[in-house]
């Protein structure tokens, strides 16, 4: 039981984060290509799919084209951030303070240039 719940929750989620919801309009790609089929009995389904994805072109049934899978990408992620109507944003102005400013010496004990750089040097022996 868990396992299908886990599947059916992995799926959710990818269906509604990424591009596989396109996958839902498989039948509308299968019934489009059943009309080209009746239109032209010769036709090939990747002669249909070259038409509608290698070439596409502004013809009669262009709107039913876009519907087709992977013709429009979609954003499926929508985020929407809202903001309490009692939010609000006080600016104070800073206090001067009179503490002395912190100051960093070099101290040369610690600090060994030829260990630092060692490090981007290609190895010796090969």
């Amino acid at each position: 039981m868990k396992k299908w719940v886990s599947i059916l929750l992995l799926s959710l989620y990818l269906v509604s984060t990424t591009e596989l919801n396109q996958l839902l309009k498989l039948p509308i790609l299968v019934e489009h290509y059943i009309e080209h089929k009746g239109l032209n009995p010769e036709m090939t389904f990747t002669e249909f799919l070259k038409i509608h994805y290698d070439h596409p072109v502004k013809d009669a049934d262009y709107t039913t084209d876009q519907k087709l899978p992977f013709a429009v990408h979609s954003f499926p992620l929508a985020l929407v951030f809202t903001v309490n109507p009692d939010f609000s944003v006080e600016i104070k102005k800073q206090i001067p303070c009179d503490h002395p400013k912190v100051t960093f010496s070099y101290n040369p004990v610690f600090y060994h240039k030829d260990a630092v750089n060692s490090i981007w040097q290609p190895p010796k022996n090969c």
